[in-house]
């Protein structure tokens, strides 16, 4: 697997601390005050079968799932 960026890792830690899963609404919340592209470093995390969530680009309803949790 490739190195995570700093933003992914975020978004993972947030996902752990948060039981695996959170609204993509909540998610972005935590991380407004981080950084901004919170849907495409989705995409990536996504591509790189850390995270699922229906469609290729998560809806603000969307449950977003950690698939991986190391």
């Amino acid at each position: 697997m490739s190195e995570l960026s700093v933003e992914e890792k975020f978004i993972i830690k947030n996902l752990k601390d948060n039981g695996g899963e959170l609204k993509y609404k909540e998610l972005q919340t935590l991380c407004q005050e981080e950084f901004e592209g919170v849907r495409l470093i989705l995409k990536k995390l996504k591509e790189k079968q850390i995270v699922s969530y229906e469609g290729v680009i998560p809806g603000y309803s969307a449950e977003i799932k950690l698939n991986e949790v190391s």
